[in-house]
This record gives structure tokens, sequence and C-alpha cells, in this order.
């Protein structure tokens, strides 16, 4: 399953596909205006699917050295309090769009750090949800947790709003790798946080860990998957560190000489993928693992496992309406992304207006190249078959070009094709962002590969 000979020299930049075609093709010629559009059009067709709601927290206590994510590091909790306010505003705004009947099936607080937030201002924020949108008697509610800033009685609190999995940020144990990033987070923490939310009926905890970091070595990568394993997380994503600091400023924070060397860095995701395995948790996908009765392992066997912005998912039924400054959503054929920053969100909701930056409409193209690239990170295999009934075109003829670059893979071990099928092997799974790139247009036309992080 791990070639490391195999990964060395197939490894390049490419993106994460949580959305095809993704976010940087997304053009600001979409306005509130086009988003409000295909609003209408979904009321008035009828085509009333289920709601996914993203909620973006941006704000964070301390930094992280290695934090490339959208946030606000502020002690002034005023800040949080003005944005909860034009929070609610566009919340408003987005379910007067959606004109009630449809059901909330999941929603997401991300970051930041959701958890920067008091528990009465989750609750208050959870109130104004539920009195704008229609929630499902049993909706799964996810929010992603700082173990630094919550104790049992905020995980309790959470509970009683209907949060029913959470996802705790841990990095790696080491306390010298947590010097070097500034993230000081003893295990008893992290585990405390996952005992109190066992206690209050979370059905399942991801953790969040990273390889490539300052001071990391194979034994203390090693040491932290075992007590993550041993702690019983559910699902455990292991992320590839990209060192950016040209793009991210806190990253100048870290020494060049104290990253791991590439070679390093392999044998870290080597002894993850054997680790993890032998403990018996399934590989979903690029870096995530779960156990085999985790939803998630659940729904890949049986073929309903989805992708979007937030990672993998079990709701590929739902339209996504992304709340808050930076969150994307998708409704229909579209998608859209908020402004960036506060004063530009502000700007746009004291305007009246839905604070979207900019968005994409997709072609017929985008739409099959969109389910191949689904279906290829999703399940690692294609049925020929299933695209051209679902979109009334010949496979071989439609990806000629496209199948003459998998043919070169085939050769490498990474797939299995045949009259009817595309199968990625096990060699070829921590590849599959390459695999995938062979059927995305934009990069054929763009071989720049723009700012994307290595594959491994």
């Amino acid at each position: 399953m791990f070639d490391a000979d195999l990964i060395r020299r197939l490894d390049r930049s490419g993106p994460r596909y949580t959305s095809y075609p993704t976010a940087d093709r997304f053009a600001e010629g979409y306005t509130a205006q086009n988003h409000a559009g295909w609003a209408d059009r979904r009321n008035r067709g009828g085509i009333a699917r289920p709601l996914s709601l993203y909620v973006h927290v941006p704000f964070c206590g301390t930094i992280c050295f290695y934090c490339g994510c959208n946030k606000v590091v502020t002690r002034d909790r005023k800040k949080a309090e003005t944005y909860l306010h034009y929070l609610e505003r566009e919340i408003s705004m987005q379910a007067a769009l959606m004109h009630g009947g449809p059901k909330v099936d999941q929603l997401h607080f991300g970051g930041g750090t959701p958890t920067y937030l008091t528990a009465e201002q989750i609750g208050g924020l959870m109130r104004h949800l539920r009195d704008r949108f229609d929630f499902s008697a049993r909706f799964e509610g996810s929010i992603e947790i700082d173990p630094r800033t919550v104790d049992a009685e905020t995980i309790a609190s959470l509970a009683q709003h209907g949060f029913n999995r959470m996802s705790l940020g841990v990095q790696d144990f080491d306390p010298e790798v947590q010097r070097a990033i500034n993230r000081i987070q003893s295990e008893e923490q992290t585990a405390a946080v996952m005992q109190a939310g066992r206690a209050h009926g979370f059905d399942s905890i991801n953790v969040d860990l990273i390889y490539g970091l300052p001071k990391q070595t194979l034994a203390s990568v090693a040491r932290t998957l075992d007590r993550v394993i041993e702690l019983g997380a559910d699902r455990i994503a292991f992320y590839n560190y990209a060192h950016l600091p040209a793009l991210f400023k806190p990253q100048r924070r870290i020494a060049d000489a104290d990253l791991p060397s590439p070679d390093a860095k392999l044998q870290m995701l080597g002894e993850a993928v054997r680790r993890l395995t032998a403990a018996g948790y399934v590989h979903i996908g690029m870096d995530h693992f779960a156990r085999p009765e985790d939803e998630l392992a659940v729904a890949q066997r049986q073929g309903r496992l989805h992708r979007n912005f937030q990672g993998y998912s079990t709701h590929a039924h739902c339209d996504l309406i992304g709340l808050g400054a930076s969150a994307i959503g998708m409704l229909g054929p579209t998608y859209y992304q908020n402004y960036r920053t506060l004063p530009e969100y502000y700007e746009c909701l004291d305007k009246q207006a839905l604070p979207i930056m900019r968005g994409f409409e997709m072609s017929p193209d985008d739409l099959v190249r969109r389910s191949v690239i689904q279906a290829l990170m999703c399940h690692f295999e294609l049925c020929k078959e299933s695209i051209e009934t679902s979109w009334l075109l010949d496979f071989d003829t439609y990806f000629a070009q496209e199948l003459e670059d998998l043919a070169l893979m085939q050769a490498e071990g990474l797939v299995e094709l045949d009259r009817d099928w595309i199968s990625v092997t096990a060699r070829g799974r921590l590849l599959i962002r390459s695999i995938c790139m062979v059927f995305d247009r934009y990069l054929r036309a763009d071989q720049e590969r723009r700012r994307y992080s290595k594959v491994i």
C-alpha cells in the first residue's frame, strides 16, 4: 500500500479537490444577485434539496505558527460580539432566500477557533439559526474544537445545542514540537475533552494531526499516533504541513533548518499508514482514516461518500450554505465565496447585501468532470457506464486524452483500466490527487499549478 520510491518520483503540486472546479477558479463576476437568482430557481423549480450549513468563526486567541487558515488573532472579545451581530444578519438574509421548506440535515462550525466563542454566544447563535432554518430531528452537528479553550461544562452545553460530532486539533503531542509551533497542549487536556465528548453523547470524534512540522521526528510522530489510537479517536486526519512562508506570515517564525527532510516526511507518512491500518482503521482517502463502524467508512462501503469544502462527508444530497467571512457555499450548479476580511464583510451587510465576493456557475463539462473526480476521490473506482447514462456521452470518446494519460499511470501500477471500469490500486490511493488531476480541464490549460501544496 505504501511505496516510498513511487511517491518520491510522482509527488507534485495539485488541488485537494474539495470542489471541482477548485476555489481558485471562482470569478468576481459572480455576485449576490447571481446567487439570489439561483435560489429563486431552486424555489420555483421545487428542487428543495436538504441543506448543509457551514458557519465560519475566524477568531483565535493565540497564533499557531504553522496555520494557513483565514483567521483573526485577538484577545479582544468585543470583536466576536460585533462579528456575531453581522453574522446573524447574513443568516437571516440567506434563510429568506430559501423560502423555508428544506430541512437542515448538517451543520458545521469551523474556523479559526469556533470555541473562541463563549458557551452563551454559541447558544445564542444556535437559537438564531433554529429560528430561521428548519432543522431535521436528528441533524449532524459538528464543531472544530481547540482543547485548550473548553472544559467538560462547555462540551455539555454543545451537546445540549445539538452538536454530536467534534474535531480536535492536536498536530503532535511532543513538547519540543509544540514549542516550535507555538501550540502548547497537553495530552491530558485532549484526553479530558474526548472523555467529556463520549460522556455527553458525541457520536464521532476526529483528531487532526500534521506531519512535517519543525522539530518533528519519526519517533515523535509514532508516539503521537499510538496515543491518539489509545484514546479511541473515531477518525484521524494526518495532514502534510505545507511550508509556504511567502503566503502565510506566521510560518516565517519557523526556521527552515528545523523542518524534517522530504525523506523523513515520507517515513512519517508510511509509519502512519502502517500503524493506523494495523490498529483497524480504514484508509478513507488521501490523509483520512476512520474506524470501520464510523459513518464515513460505512458511507464509503455503501457508495454514499461525498467530498466538499469540509473534507469527506456523508451528505451528498445537500446544498451547502456558507455563512461568515470567507465561507464557501454550493447551490445547485453554482459555488460562491464570501469576502475574506471583516471590513469588507461588514460593509456589504451594512448595505443590506449578501457579502458574496466571487463564485462560479458550472458548465455541463464541469458537472461531468466533477462527478468523475468525486467518484475517484471518494470510492477509488469509477463505472464508465454510470457516467455515460447520467450525462449521455460515450466515456472513451469524451475522455480520450485522459485515458491516454491514465494508461501511463497504469504502467506505474496506480490504476487498473478495463472496458467498463477505472480502479485505483492500493499503491495509487495516496496519489489520488494526481490521478484526479488528469480529469481537471483547467489544469490542462494552466500548467503553472498555481499555489497548490504537494500531493504528499
